[in-house]
């Protein structure tokens, strides 16, 4: 019997190289949202040589055989078993959400730490400045922040989790801005409908078509108030909401689950045709997260843009670009004075998500008296 056990046991221990000998990788890169490690190569450098131990080790963990399908069984387990999330960067919350838990997003839902004095200070420095350097290039400027899912559905925000102050660092930021007249505010609108549909994905971090939807039309009003021949805002009639199976989003990845849980996808299909064409990268798509996306409609004379954004834009592009000639949307929280003189647009538009409020400081000195 002892005997049998130990060859049951070394079989067991030993299956998951004889399955790598045997050609099978046990990595399912679709089925987590990371990049997973890569197979070393020996180049015939001492640096390859040094370096290989720990990037093959890196790599075995990442692809040892059957591993995509342990991790499965593992989020199954914790998830429907225990009622619990696999991943400590994923909240299970109410009503079949998740919510992000990582990068500072529990510290923004529970407003641990409001903005100093200082730290707002730096902030309206940062944008004064932007707002006076393009005023006098006659560019326009607009300011919005993209709220989180917990920002809009803290009620299925498990109550284990306390919220500590009253004041969210968004609403210092807006509040301490507000007078300089370029910054928008797309919760109210976003409040407003989500009495009649759902905004967010259930598994996933960001908005959905509908929620997008809400925060354009905000974004656009504000561009046009400032740039009077950028075209309306479309409106929920030229659209045909529509409800999808769909695969599940990043945080599904997070948990290992992405191919266990399914989404609702909420669309908005247009019932007019989108002018707007992707032109850098080439065959891109206009909600591909790319670091650096160009959109231009094709012979058009409409004003030109230069969004700084962050992934929350990315479900926003199809709408934002058919009001432009060229859109670039550049990912990074900063300004940048030297892509706006490349590009000489008629307005730039800068967001960033409420949880970067926590782990990003501006810079006011990237922008040139």
């Amino acid at each position: 019997m002892r005997a049998l056990l130990v060859i049951l046991f070394v079989a067991v221990i030993t299956l998951p190289v004889t399955a790598n000998l045997a050609g099978r990788d046990g990595a399912d890169p679709h089925a987590e949202n990371r990049q997973l490690a890569a197979l070393p190569r020996l180049d015939g450098t001492w640096a390859s040589l040094r370096n290989y131990p720990a990037g093959f080790s890196a790599w075995f963990d990442d692809h040892f055989g059957f591993r995509s399908t342990l991790v499965r069984w593992s989020g199954d387990v914790r998830l429907f078993g225990l009622g619990v999330s696999p991943s400590r960067a994923v909240i299970k919350g109410g009503d079949g959400f998740f919510f992000y838990a990582d990068d500072d997003a529990v510290e923004d839902y529970a407003n641990v730490e409001p903005m100093t004095d200082a730290a707002l200070a730096n902030w309206r420095m940062a944008v004064a400045r932007a707002q006076r350097w393009l005023d006098a290039r006659h560019i326009a400027y607009v300011f919005a922040i993209a709220p989180d899912k917990h920002v809009l559905y803290d009620e299925d925000m498990p109550e284990t989790i306390v919220r500590v102050g009253t004041v969210s660092r968004t609403d210092q930021l807006l509040t301490a801005i507000r007078d300089l007249g370029f910054s928008v505010d797309v919760r109210p609108g976003l409040f407003a409908a989500k009495a009649t549909e759902r905004l967010y994905q259930r598994t996933d971090t960001h908005w959905n078509d509908r929620g997008a939807f809400v925060a354009y039309q905000a974004i656009i009003r504000a561009v046009r108030l400032r740039v009077p021949n950028v075209p309306p805002e479309w409106t929920r009639d030229d659209f045909e909401p529509v409800a999808v199976d769909a695969e599940s989003g990043d945080l599904a990845g997070m948990m290992g689950l992405r191919r266990v849980l399914r989404e609702e996808n909420l669309a908005l299909v247009p019932r007019r045709m989108r002018r707007a064409v992707v032109v850098t990268p080439r065959g891109a798509r206009p909600t591909d997260e790319e670091g650096f996306l160009v959109t231009e409609i094709p012979g058009s004379p409409l004003p030109r843009a230069v969004i700084f954004r962050d992934s929350f834009v990315s479900q926003m592009v199809p709408f934002l670009s058919e009001h432009f000639s060229r859109a670039v949307y550049a990912w990074q929280n900063d300004f940048d004075a030297a892509l706006v003189e490349r590009e000489h647009p008629d307005v730039v538009i800068q967001e960033l998500v409420g949880r970067h409020l926590y782990g990003f400081t501006p810079s006011p000195e990237l922008v040139p008296e």
